[in-house]
């Protein structure tokens, strides 16, 4: 994987395989790949050479690939990207909304969600009303809105506090644990990436273990 016509390479020769209901996180230093690795996975970058299959699919060969990311890949970043202007609710929604959800269904969807979460008293804040740690499981709820069967978190944990981490953490173990879905998790924070199946290093692009 290379930006710029090649100028800029950012992956070499990465063969990741992930068995379905398990907990995979992705580590190392900054740079050496994990967000471009989480991009690819999730249909946002094409790979310059390769290919990412999904349950034996081609990805990229998929006729509607934004029906595959609505449908089965929720996306948690450290930056959670929610609309400062809206609402919990209305942020939640959207995915749903996209997705020609029922608002009947998107409305029990989100009702459970917020009660796992604790926002339930949150509803009708905005965003830019809510904490750092409100906010980012916002976006945990945001992300598992169409009950995706594969869960992508870039740095979910990096910005909060302690107490906040560990409550977002443990909300998508037991997700993955109680529902069969899957995690790939990059992470800088040790403590949690030991608490997973599957620890992948990576370094300068490359896969080491």
């Amino acid at each position: 994987m290379s930006y710029e016509n090649g100028k800029i390479p950012v992956l070499h020769e990465v063969d990741l395989e992930v068995q379905r209901g398990s907990l995979v996180a992705i580590c190392g230093p900054s740079g050496c790949g994990k967000s471009t690795l989480l991009h690819l996975i999730a249909g946002l970058d094409q790979p310059t050479r390769g290919q990412v299959l999904h349950d034996g699919q081609s990805l990229h060969r998929d006729r509607d690939l934004t029906l595959l990311l609505r449908s089965r890949i929720g996306l948690v970043f450290q930056l959670h990207n929610l609309i400062a202007d809206l609402t919990l609710t209305e942020n939640c929604l959207i995915p749903a909304i996209a997705a020609g959800l029922p608002k009947g269904e998107a409305r029990l969807r989100l009702a459970r969600l917020t009660t796992a979460t604790g926002l339930q008293h949150r509803l009708g804040n905005r965003i830019q009303d809510l904490s750092g740690g409100e906010r980012q499981r916002t976006a945990l709820c945001r992300a598992l809105m169409n009950d995706p069967q594969l869960i992508l978190a870039d740095e979910p944990t990096g910005a909060l506090d302690e107490d906040s981490r560990e409550q977002v953490f443990a909300l998508l173990v037991d997700l993955v644990r109680s529902a069969g879905r899957t995690l790939i998790m990059a992470t800088h924070d040790r403590s949690l990436a030991d608490r997973c199946d599957r620890v992948v290093e990576m370094k300068d692009g490359r896969i080491l273990s």
